[in-house]
């Protein structure tokens, strides 16, 4: 039963995370801002960490399977 939310968690927390990830990797790639009104590199920087701890998460979640 308890198996249920963290399958749940884990599945939003990974599907999250590889999706910013890979957004913030093209957006840097193709020399474009990750952000508006933000410094590039503190923006790249900032989601970078962001999705890694999101899937960060996504590892502890389903771990706790």
């Amino acid at each position: 039963m308890e198996s249920t939310p963290a399958l749940f968690a884990g599945t939003v927390f990974a599907l999250f995370g590889a999706g910013l990830v890979a957004w913030t990797g093209a957006r840097t790639l193709h020399r474009e801002p990750v952000t508006d009104a933000a410094h590039p590199v503190a923006a790249a920087v900032l989601t970078g960490v962001v999705g890694a701890v999101s899937l960060g998460l996504a590892v502890w979640c389903f771990g706790r399977v």
